[in-house]
């Protein structure tokens, strides 16, 4: 191998080392909007899926991939509910649900992480709704980062998906007519480095 060969394979590994390093390095995120939703599932009567989803979120990710700590804050806007159905939406609006007139905006704080190496197996910690604040974790069916060549940022995010009962937060309409209390949340989210 001559002299400017090796330079140059030196080079490309310290290169992909360096590109190793900042991908672990701690780092804060800011959701993006417009790659970031909260969608919601509610088996209808044994029969079919009844979907929807929050069109509006924000909040922020800390992540530690070396220390594996990290801190996710997604703040929902419940008024934005859309199920695609207008009248069920006020329904979902009313207080037989999520009651927006009262109390807007749902919570989600995680602060226990779990980590595969370098990537996210799931986030622990609260979810606010209606003033309670109840015990929840999200499995991460999918984590990644990647840099993107739009933005010119590091981007990381995944799908994170959990269930919850809905009553824990006094949302018990319909539960004795057989809607079900068990509520499947999928998150969608990326965010970008600052």
């Amino acid at each position: 191998m001559t002299h400017r060969a090796v330079n140059a394979a030196f080079a490309a590994a310290a290169t992909l080392l360096a590109a190793g390093a900042v991908s672990s390095a701690p780092g804060r995120y800011v959701l993006d909007p417009m790659h970031t939703f909260v969608n919601f599932e509610v088996l209808h009567f044994g029969t079919s899926t009844v979907r929807a989803r929050f069109d509006r979120t924000e909040g922020h990710v800390l992540i530690d991939p070396v220390a594996r700590t990290g801190e996710a804050v997604i703040r929902i806007d419940t008024a934005s509910v859309s199920s695609g159905i207008p009248d069920f939406d006020q329904h979902l609006k009313s207080p037989d649900f999520l009651d927006v007139g009262r109390a807007r905006q749902a919570v989600f704080v995680g602060n226990q992480f779990t980590f595969d190496g370098e990537r996210v197996r799931s986030v622990a910690g609260t979810l606010t709704m209606l003033g309670k604040a109840v015990p929840v974790t999200l499995e991460a069916q999918r984590f990644n980062c990647y840099d993107n060549p739009m933005l010119k940022a590091r981007i990381c995010g995944g799908d994170f998906e959990t269930t919850i009962r809905r009553s824990q937060w006094g949302m018990n309409w319909g539960i004795d007519m057989g809607v079900p209390d068990a509520v499947r949340l999928l998150i969608q989210i990326e965010a970008v480095r600052q």
